[in-house]
């Protein structure tokens, strides 16, 4: 009797030792960090105790890293410095937050033209998608969907825009959905460390639930740090942005609660030129202090000249023939014309071309703006 029982204890000892001892080569399996697999989707090292630490070692993942590398020190070199000195000398009076209609995952240049703010509002109709992880199908195949993931921001590193459609048949190739492995790279190669990552929607009212709540427009929110270490929020919203879409979501009533923002526009296809976009047109020609935009955003036509300083900049060429003669704007051609607007030394913009590319600096002029701002936030 006294035998078994020993024999018994002995066993459920050894096996209590056996799961210990596996715990912790489990677990690791388990925890890829998002910085970690931003980095490591971006072409940097990730921490050296990940679980995708070893990856780095795969010729694919090499070949990645070394293609990024470059392309990144070319677009660094070309607009992003460039970009970051224009923004020094004329945005003078940040609002901690930007709003960046039509944007797709375009963190990139959002980050270069607005350093520093502490929420940054991203919006288009391109899918969140999941959390991205490295997993055993994307480990099998880790060259083919890096190659996929590189060519899904080629465009956007080449020539400032995102081209949709392409973009979106790339990355349904790499077994990486939506937007958030994009954001990731874009997040990884600013020099961003990613602390929290959460998927969430925002219902009627403008007020964040949880991610799937019917009757709600999915979204992602995003904490991350540069290099001072304060803390910053990105929310990228799915959403349909015309007059029909906007009036169905709560997604203008959760931007009216950050207050008087800054914004940009960017490659948005002209489509604040038309009614059908009117809604979100007058949300931002009220809830603005500086917009920043291209020839694409808001038409000359619509900023009255008592309530804002229009300051042009680069060169007005006519629209790229894809978009048609009707998005020519003989308002914007007279505000050149009749000013001497400073060059830009880089390319944004459908007209990416250095010395081609025309920029907009809206600034608001009345009292309105800080008025609005107190009611909302309780501050000045």
């Amino acid at each position: 009797m006294t035998v078994r029982l020993c024999s018994k204890r002995a066993g459920m000892l050894l096996l209590v030792l056996l799961c210990v001892a596996a715990a912790p080569a489990a677990s690791a399996q388990q925890v890829e960090k998002a910085n970690d697999v931003a980095r490591f989707l971006a072409g940097l090292e990730p921490s050296a105790d990940s679980p995708l630490a070893t990856l780095t070692r795969d010729a694919g993942w090499q070949g990645h890293a070394k293609a990024l590398d470059v392309a990144w020190s070319q677009l660094e070199r070309a607009r992003l410095s460039k970009i970051r000195t224009w923004a020094t000398a004329n945005l003078t009076e940040p609002k901690p937050t930007v709003l960046y209609m039509f944007s797709g995952p375009d963190f990139l240049y959002l980050d270069a033209f607005f350093p520093n703010r502490s929420t940054y509002v991203m919006s288009g109709l391109e899918p969140v998608g999941e959390i991205p992880t490295i997993t055993p199908a994307v480990r099998r195949s880790l060259g083919g969907v890096l190659g996929s993931l590189r060519q899904s921001v080629g465009s956007a590193v080449n020539y400032s825009f995102f081209i949709t459609r392409e973009m979106q048949s790339r990355l349904r190739a790499t077994k990486l959905t939506g937007v958030l492995p994009v954001l990731y790279l874009f997040l990884a190669r600013s020099g961003k460390t990613i602390h929290e990552v959460t998927l969430i929607a925002v219902d009627k009212e403008g007020t964040v639930v949880g991610a799937g709540t019917p009757d709600t427009i999915p979204a992602v929110k995003i904490t991350f740090s540069g290099s001072d270490g304060r803390m910053q929020t990105l929310y990228y919203f799915r959403t349909d942005l015309s007059n029909s879409g906007l009036n169905r979501s709560g997604f203008l009533k959760f931007c009216e609660r950050l207050g008087i923002s800054d914004a940009f526009i960017k490659s948005a296809s002209y489509l604040l030129h038309g009614d059908n976009f009117g809604v979100l047109r007058e949300f931002l020609l009220e809830r603005t202090s500086a917009l920043v935009q291209d020839d694409s955003g808001i038409p000359v036509r619509f900023f009255d000249a008592d309530d804002w300083s229009l300051r042009p900049f680069g060169r007005y060429l006519r629209p790229i023939p894809v978009f048609g003669s009707y998005t020519y704007q003989r308002g914007l051609n007279d505000l050149y014309r009749r000013t001497t607007p400073p060059p830009l030394d880089f390319g944004v913009g459908y007209r990416w071309r250095p010395h081609e590319s025309n920029l907009l600096l809206a600034l608001k002029t009345t009292k309105e703006g800080v008025a609005q701002e107190t009611t909302t936030t309780g501050r000045k």
